[in-house]
Order: structure tokens, then C-alpha cells, then sequence
């Protein structure tokens, strides 16, 4: 019988620095993903992928979706879309996991 171990905070924290500094080119994309992989396992590598804001806009302008749209189809706010565009905020979670299944697969992955 094998179980699955949540990561820790810890474990969750130093993968969440590794993609960090991998955004900000202090380190190269394979040891993020190594980090990554070893706190979070391979599952976590295609969701955690850092997003920016002007990869935000990108993925909702493909998506020809105005703001307010594309909060709905996210269920949260166009204030908190506005925020991500503009790289006030960073998506973390499910919001991060969302924007990267639509950057991969479009919005109809949603539909």
C-alpha cells in the first residue's frame, strides 16, 4: 500500500522560491524543476509554472475575453484579473493551475 505525503509548508516554500528565482533568471530553468520536483513531486511541475501578467493578459486576450469575462469564467474578480495583468499580483494555487491548463489548452478546457 503506498500513501501520498502532502508537502510541507517548508517543502512548498522552497519550491515556490526555486520557481521564483528561475522567473527572475537568477536560476536556471532544469535545477528549478529539480527543486521543484523533489519538494512537490512531477505532478506539481506543469501547474507551478510562474505566470506573469503580461502572460495573463495574453492568455485572456486569446481567449477574446474582456476582463469581467474572464474573472467569471476563473470565478473571481476583474479587479483581481487587473491586478495579475498589471504584475500587482502573482497567482498562486488554483488561480495559477487554472491560468496555466488555459495557456496550455485554451479557455474551452474550462467549458
Amino acid at each position: 500500500m503506498t500513501t501520498t505525503k502532502k508537502p510541507s509548508r517548508l517543502q512548498r516554500e522552497i519550491a515556490e522560491m526555486a520557481l521564483t528565482q528561475h522567473r527572475l533568471g537568477i536560476m536556471d530553468e532544469a535545477t528549478a524543476q529539480k527543486i521543484t520536483a523533489r519538494h512537490l513531486g512531477t505532478a506539481a511541475l506543469s501547474t507551478a509554472t510562474p505566470i506573469t501578467g503580461a502572460e495573463v493578459r495574453a492568455v485572456r486576450e486569446r481567449a477574446r475575453l474582456s476582463q469581467a469575462a474572464f474573472a467569471r469564467y476563473l470565478n473571481m474578480t476583474a479587479g483581481y484579473v487587473s491586478q495579475l495583468e498589471r504584475g500587482i499580483a502573482l497567482a498562486k494555487g488554483p488561480t495559477l493551475a487554472l491560468l496555466n491548463v488555459i495557456r496550455r489548452r485554451g479557455i474551452e478546457a474550462l467549458q
